[in-house]
């Protein structure tokens, strides 16, 4: 999709999702325990989303690939290896703010 409201729909039907590595796209994706392949484009400056694509896959959540390499991702997957990743806490982010703020 180039632009879509929202994917929830489509995330709660899908089996595999494949996707760009923006933040929102990668979290989403996650919350939902969906399955992912990340597809980065190198040519971007300053790749803040290839550092989150590195993290998450160094971490085990994602499967990390380019355009060139997506084939050979789909063709030797194995999407067992994958681990959840870990719900959100707002409430910890809620009690720093607190500290923070007051």
């Amino acid at each position: 999709f180039r632009f879509k409201d929202s994917l929830a729909e489509d995330l709660g039907r899908a089996d595999l999702v494949i996707s760009h590595a923006g933040a929102g796209s990668c979290l989403e994706t996650l919350e939902k325990r969906k399955p992912i392949i990340v597809v980065t484009n190198e040519k971007l400056m300053n790749n803040h989303q290839l550092e989150l694509a590195k993290q998450l896959h160094r971490d085990g959540h994602v499967l990390c690939c380019n355009c060139s390499t997506l084939v050979e991702t789909l063709q030797s997957m194995d999407l067992s290896t994958l681990k959840p990743f870990p719900p959100g806490q707002p409430e910890k982010f809620a009690l720093f703010l607190d500290k923070v703020v007051g």
